[in-house]
């Protein structure tokens, strides 16, 4: 259970690099389970982000760090949400 743990908490920090085109984001896992974002400076010390926060929290605090890609749409969706407004 550890282990899916941390690949979620993982998956968020690649998905937050892929957002900040690969900014040295890293992830620490503490002993308690708790997670923390440190990003490395131009010295090579890292800057801790935040305290250590429980997964969900962790997972929430770094999709809110920098802007999330908006999401894709085909035209039949855009034409299906226009007609669901009219409608309305």
């Amino acid at each position: 259970m550890a282990s899916l743990r941390s690949t979620r908490a993982s998956a968020a920090v690649m998905r937050l690099k892929d957002r900040s085109n690969n900014a040295p984001y890293s992830m620490v896992s503490t002993a308690d389970g708790r997670f923390y974002l440190v990003l490395a400076n131009a010295s090579g010390d890292n800057d801790k982000l935040n305290e250590p926060l429980e997964l969900d929290a962790f997972v929430a605090f770094v999709n809110g760090v920098s802007k999330q890609a908006p999401k894709k749409a085909s035209k039949l969706d855009i034409a299906f949400e226009a007609k669901l407004r009219n409608k309305l």
